[in-house]
């Protein structure tokens, strides 16, 4: 067995735990270089799936507002006028004299952006118009910005 003096040991221990306490400024910066490449990749691809997502819940539940809407015809005879509008699906009208409802469990949510859903009675080319009008509430569109209707 070697034996080591003291005095080399102790300068190795003091050079080991300075290399051991932190990391330096190359090895942090590169990190942080990964971290952002990896950030610019999976980012918009997430963003891209969210958009997705309120689309597909703006025409899941315009399929479930028109299917109650079809229900509330075969009670009455008719769809609720553009007046009464879709509350017509979960609280009775005070003229309504067949209404067996309510037709849907629940009140009637704003659309995924916030806002209300468009119903109108007579509708332009149907029975009754349905319609989300996308991300910018306006009218007409593409992508996010697009209507979403019923039929």
């Amino acid at each position: 067995m070697i034996a080591s003096s003291p005095k080399s040991f102790s300068s190795f221990r003091s050079r080991l735990a300075g290399r051991a306490s932190g990391f330096t400024l190359l090895e942090l910066l590169v990190v942080i270089v990964i971290i952002g490449l990896l950030a610019a990749y999976v980012g918009p691809r997430y963003f891209s799936q969210l958009g997705k997502a309120e689309t597909k819940t703006a025409k899941a539940q315009i399929e479930s507002f028109g299917k109650a809407l079809d229900a509330y015809r075969l009670d009455t005879g008719h769809y609720p006028s553009t007046e009464q509008g879709l509350n017509a699906l979960v609280t009775k009208p005070s003229d309504e004299t067949k209404w067996s409802g309510p037709y849907l469990a629940k009140a009637i949510p704003m659309d995924p952006w916030g806002k209300p859903y468009v119903y109108r009675s007579p509708g332009q080319a149907n029975d009754f118009d349905l319609l989300s009008l996308g991300k910018d509430g306006q009218a007409g569109g593409e992508g996010d910005n697009a209507d979403i209707s019923f039929r």
